[in-house]
This record gives structure tokens, sequence and C-alpha cells, in this order.
């Protein structure tokens, strides 16, 4: 014990100095938008790196169950191309290079899934060199899983859907009932669909989607089937609860949904306020 306390006399005017330096740093990205911005990507970057490199490892594991989730959900796009009238080939003809959907489709891996907190988060290995950006959904072949909110030059964070602060617009499958998807911090298997009226048929086993009333989410991406609901104290809104059918304790590939239109529109929309 006399010996760390002779070191920390001995080197009092650098510890001193560190400590400074340390808190006139965070001071500074604090204090400035731009600094800390650049902070946040530099962490993104060095954290980013360091989650694929265990990944790596992780996913050898897994390759067995990624290949077959890979098998199912081919067989399920070649059962529906087959299910495709063939009139429809020979008299309909879409010529792609005039006509673009709205949102694009990109791929990316997972290095790194919270599931156990409050505010979870998830890592890609995809960023702004892949053309990611802020405010894009993120989605498996079974279901939703967030949406992207920060982004550095090759890796990007997704605010999971068992986040506190996520809130997404979704729907009854079956009619037009529309709520927000929240997460109530217990049962990473279970969301809840706040602000459904009353009137709504809610039944147990229903499926609900996502609504499409932003830019972030095409209308009908599945989210889960209902499990359970109750009315609130005032007897006006479904509180319903929702198994999903992503297993976000799980997730290896991801499609990263882009809405090409979304700075027009954003722009169009700003400009009364």
């Amino acid at each position: 014990m006399q010996q760390i306390f002779n070191f920390l006399i001995r080197n009092k005017n650098n510890i001193l100095f560190l400590l400074l330096f340390g808190l006139s740093i965070f001071l500074t990205i604090q204090s400035h938008t731009f600094h800390k911005s650049k902070f946040i990507s530099s962490a993104n970057f060095i954290t980013g790196g360091i989650y694929k490199k265990a990944n790596s490892i992780q996913a050898y594991f897994y390759l067995e169950e990624y290949n077959e989730r890979l098998l199912e959900e081919n067989n399920e796009l070649r059962n529906k191309l087959s299910n495709i009238p063939d009139t429809i080939f020979e008299e309909t003809f879409i010529d792609s290079t005039i006509y673009e959907g709205v949102y694009q489709f990109r791929t990316a891996r997972v290095i790194n899934n919270n599931f156990s907190k409050v505010d979870n988060y998830i890592t890609l290995d995809k960023g702004e060199k892949d053309n990611i950006v802020q405010e894009s959904g993120v989605v498996t072949s079974q279901g939703i899983v967030g949406i992207i909110d920060n982004v550095s030059r090759k890796y990007s964070r997704v605010i999971s859907i068992l986040n506190s602060d996520s809130k997404i617009n979704a729907q009854l499958k079956k009619t037009n009932h529309f709520g927000s998807l929240i997460w109530n911090g217990k049962d990473p298997n279970i969301v809840q669909l706040i602000d459904v009226p009353r009137l709504a048929p809610v039944k147990k086993g229903d499926t609900i989607i996502t609504g499409g009333k932003s830019l972030i989410f095409p209308r009908g991406i599945p989210i889960g089937n209902i499990v359970g609901f109750e009315l609130d104290e005032n007897k006006s809104y479904f509180t319903i609860d929702i198994k999903l059918f992503n297993d976000m304790t799980n997730i290896g590939h991801v499609y990263v949904i882009v809405n090409k239109d979304r700075k027009e529109i954003k722009e169009l929309e700003e400009i009364d306020d």
C-alpha cells in the first residue's frame, strides 16, 4: 500500500495533467455537435472492428442453422413464384430501367446483438461506404429488427425493437386499425402494440404487420401474432401483446431497407416549418 502512495506522490503532476486533459476532451465533445458526431463515429469504427472479429468466430458455429434459414427462404420464394399465373408473364412486361421501387434492400451481417438490457442495440458490418444511411429499417426474412440510428464508414448501429426508445407504426393485418409498437423491457420475445382503438376486432392469433405510415418501413412486413390484450383504464384503447416472428436473441443476417425518396419527402414536409 505504501508503494502505491509513493507512486502517486511521485507522479502526481502527470496524473493531474491526464485528468485535466481527459476532462477538457469530454467537455469539448459535449459542447460541440461536430466533435460529438466525430467521436461517436470513431467509437463505432473501433467497437465495430472488435465485434466483427468476435462475431466471425461465433458465426462459424451457426453456419448450419443460417444455411437452413436461407434454404427455407429460397423455398418460400420458389413457392410464391410457382403460384403466379403464366399469363402475367405472357401479357405483362415491366421495363426495370424505367420503373424502380421506392424501397431498396441491402444485405448486412450482425456482428453484435444486445437483447438483455432495457435499451438494446445491434451492430452491422455495413456502413456509409455500402450506401447505408440513418433512419433505415432493418428486417430479416421473418420480420422487423429495428431502425438504424448511427452510421460510420464501415459499420452501422441499429436501435433494436427491444429498446425503450423504439416506436414503430404497426397495424392489424386483417383491418386498417393502427397503433404504435413499443417494448416494455421484459420478455425479448414479446412486444406491445398500444393506442389501438377499442372498436378494433382484436383476436388472439391475429397477425400484426408494419403500417407503412412512415418513411422507414413499407406496409406489410410481418411482426408477430397476438397472444394477449387488454383495455386501458379509460376503456378506450387496447394494449396488445405480440409474440415476435423473429427470434431477437439469434439474428445472423439482415436486410437494410433504404427509402430512395426519403430526402425529397422530408424536404417537402419541412417547407412550412
